[in-house]
């Protein structure tokens, strides 16, 4: 195979596994980032790299874009000067991509662009599936424009995915880095009154998933990329606590935590119960369906 993609947001959580894997598949790879080239291939692979868009400008094309740029959502507190970083560092960067693309000579055959199951803000209880209406919030506004920025592409002849990623795990980054020590010392415990659900995924599964999209000629529109068995916060901190063979006695209050986050702490007290029902329709095998084997596999 001598297919060549481009990728942005390659050297992050997700992107430097995707890179990895992609690159035993036999693809070329040239990754979009702000870091310097010998650090990005450090983390991806033997890669081109480019510092901005504009040398793309009237390029021959690419076989396929992956676009997972973008700041992370819980990295600080919501001002609005962060809100517009957030809105920027995806929707101001994936507006810049569609322009570039249309400049090619060749356009490419599909660009698989990130987007979340924060699409759906709050749904409680709900089952939530692709179809499912969202709750208007922050979030959801935030995944809209993002998505919308990429299908400005889809009246061409590119086909367009969007992956709608839950709660990466993984080891050695992520969401679970910052879990892991609290629970190590015994600190660890439920958010708010535990019964939010957590919409979890394994990076492997994740991965596998963006390059199906890629592969798959059939594939378009959106997928949410989550386990098919989501669970709770309280099921997933108890889940965590044994398998790290720790307690699980300290709660954070829903107060200390709005008062602590502010607006941010809807992504801690709110959830989504979504399921991957296109992928799984689609015959997708998820290589960690359960949480145990999972948190198991992310913690080792």
């Amino acid at each position: 195979m001598d297919k060549h993609v481009l990728i942005t947001g390659g050297t992050g959580f997700i992107g430097r596994v995707l890179c990895s894997e992609l690159i035993s598949r036999g693809y070329r790879l040239t990754v979009l980032s702000r870091q310097a080239a010998d650090k990005v291939r450090s983390l991806c692979g033997p890669v081109e790299v480019i510092g901005n868009l504009e040398p793309l400008r009237a390029h021959a094309g690419f076989d396929g874009v992956i676009n997972l740029a973008g700041e992370g959502i819980a990295d600080k507190r919501w001002t609005d000067g962060r809100k517009q970083a957030l809105r920027d560092s995806r929707i101001s960067l994936t507006l810049a991509l569609v322009d570039i693309i249309n400049t090619w000579e060749q356009l490419p055959g599909v660009l698989v662009s990130g987007s979340a199951v924060g699409f759906y803000g709050a749904q409680g209880d709900a089952r939530v599936t692709e179809d499912t209406p969202p709750n208007d919030e922050f979030t959801h506004k935030l995944c809209k424009d993002w998505e919308e920025a990429a299908l400005k592409l889809q009246p061409s002849t590119v086909r367009v995915c969007l992956s709608r990623t839950g709660i990466v795990a993984g080891n050695g980054g992520g969401f679970l880095q910052r879990m892991i020590l609290p629970f190590k010392l015994g600190l660890g415990g439920r958010l708010g009154m535990g019964s939010q659900y957590m919409p979890w995924v394994h990076r492997d599964d994740v991965v596998a998933a963006l390059i199906w999209m890629l592969e798959t000629p059939e594939a378009s529109g959106a997928y949410n990329v989550v386990s098919p068995n989501p669970t709770t916060n309280r099921e997933f901190t108890q889940c965590l606590a044994n398998t790290l063979k720790r307690p699980a006695i300290f709660p954070a209050p829903a107060p200390f935590l709005k008062i602590a986050l502010g607006e941010m702490s809807r992504l801690l007290l709110t959830g989504q119960r979504a399921i991957p029902a296109r992928l799984l329709d689609s015959g997708f095998k998820f290589s960690y369906p359960t949480l145990r084997e999972a948190l198991e596999d992310a913690t080792k």
